[in-house]
């Protein structure tokens, strides 16, 4: 492989060699520079007790994801293909481990664990291939092979566990779980326009130059690396989310509910108090005629 060779994958660019050849694609990848610089804003402004190398590490991984990106879109060679894609790819396994550890509380030896077995399926992910009629890891005599789905096939992995780990910390209600659902759904979106990319070029015109949709997944990718970025500010096993109440009533709507109430009750304190003298006269009655009827003989002395 020379990593000076070009390569030609997105419909901006088509068969030009130009620098310029895909501004569009370019200008988009601040969207990753915004994520870092978003993220790093948020951290600075925690207590220094909950930063950590970590959060460092990521945002610094983010911002190198952006100029990576950058830079194959301006140059599209092999080179700066493995610029773009290897700081994706240490960024996945890095987040892996940390939300594995710091939000599930996975002990450090079934991290990295994890971590590797992750590591060999995104290898052999990248292995996979599609050509007419087929999809695997092609052989020397298969022709016409392609990557599947674009080239998108290799971050089907990370947006699955981004799945997995995200419902297990809906179901624990931690405070990181709505960020990372919503990166993963937005993920979803972005890999699909990726995927559609040459097979929209011809729709996606503006002013007459064919652009495609893969500069919307630049801006979604930046939105959702962001997100999680600052789900890990809530990196700790306990950081639940407190139970859900009922809403105040405000105080119009409580005067209203006791006005409306008011006559009901009234009502009822009437209901009672002439049931309690329908009943006096009788008692008083019974009392008479006690005093003047015969002795009760049962408290007489025998």
């Amino acid at each position: 492989m020379a990593l000076g060779e070009h390569v030609f994958l997105y419909c901006e660019r088509g068969s030009s060699a130009a620098l310029l050849a895909e501004p569009v694609n370019a200008a988009s990848n601040g969207a990753f520079l915004l994520a870092a610089l978003g993220g790093l804003s948020l951290l600075v402004l925690r207590p220094r007790a909950e930063r950590s190398a970590d959060h460092y590490l990521l945002i610094g991984l983010v911002l190198l994801i952006g100029l990576g990106s950058l830079a194959f879109h301006l140059y599209a060679t092999e080179g700066t293909e493995l610029a773009d894609v290897l700081p994706i790819g240490v960024f996945m396994l890095v987040y892996l481990g940390f939300a594995l550890n710091r939000f599930i509380g996975v002990p450090v030896g079934w991290t990295m664990l994890l971590v590797i077995g992750f590591t060999a399926l995104m290898a052999v992910d990248m292995q996979v291939k599609c050509w007419d009629g087929g999809i695997g890891i092609p052989t020397a005599d298969v022709q016409g092979v392609k990557p599947c789905l674009n080239g998108s096939l290799f971050y089907l992995p990370a947006l699955g566990a981004l799945i997995v780990v995200g419902l297990l910390l809906e179901e624990k209600r931690h405070r990181a779980a709505p960020y990372l659902l919503w990166a993963a759904a937005i993920l979803a979106v972005s890999v699909t326009l990726r995927t559609l990319d040459m097979a929209l070029c011809d729709k996606v015109v503006i002013e007459g130059r064919k652009i495609g949709t893969h500069f919307a997944w630049h801006v979604l990718n930046g939105l959702a690396l962001f997100l999680l970025l600052r789900a890990s500010l809530e990196g700790r096993p306990d950081a639940i989310r407190a139970p859900e109440t009922a809403p105040p009533v405000e105080p119009e709507r409580r005067e209203a509910a006791e006005a409306e109430a008011a006559p009901v009750a009234s009502q009822r304190l009437a209901e009672r108090v002439a049931a309690v003298e329908e009943e006096a006269p009788k008692e008083g009655e019974a009392g008479e005629e006690g005093k003047g009827g015969e002795p009760d003989k049962t408290l007489l002395p025998a």
